[in-house]
């Protein structure tokens, strides 16, 4: 688990080391990211920031988005049939659980990923620079309120 502190403060030393700017949107859209476990959304993140900075766009947020997905700093989960999700707390390729039915995503705790990464690299000549590993079912919670 990441310490959301830590990344929080490296984020910061990061755009700081690289002169963005640090507004206070900026740095309240940081802590949010950093305190998510759950791949919000643009949206989701515009919506938690609407009482704090009522006059911030849904612009801010897909910059300050797209700055730190430049920087790897966010990893970015695109969908065909939902928002982009993004994950500030692991910004590189890793494996990811989706409850079909609330939406929620999960990162869980394996290592196979990297095995299979390698494996197909070895097999094929490619040299991998991503991936992406899904798994899609069903939530806990969802199958119990089933």
């Amino acid at each position: 688990m990441v310490d959301p502190q830590a990344r929080f403060e490296a984020l910061v030393d990061r755009l700081r080391g690289q002169e963005y700017r640090l507004t206070p949107q900026r740095i309240a859209l940081l802590r949010l990211l950093v305190a998510s476990d759950g791949h919000p959304s643009a949206s989701h993140l515009y919506d938690q920031l609407q009482d704090q900075f009522p006059t911030t766009s849904p612009g801010t947020i897909y910059k300050t988005l797209n700055l730190l997905k430049d920087l790897d700093e966010v990893l970015e989960l695109g969908f065909s049939d939902d928002d982009n999700r993004y994950d500030g707390n692991k910004p590189y390729p890793h494996p990811h659980l989706i409850c079909v039915r609330c939406r929620k995503i999960m990162d869980p705790e394996v290592s196979m990923a990297q095995d299979l990464v390698q494996q197909v690299a070895q097999q094929s000549g490619y040299q991998i620079i991503g991936h992406r590993l899904d798994f899609y079912g069903v939530c806990p919670d969802c199958r119990e309120s089933e």
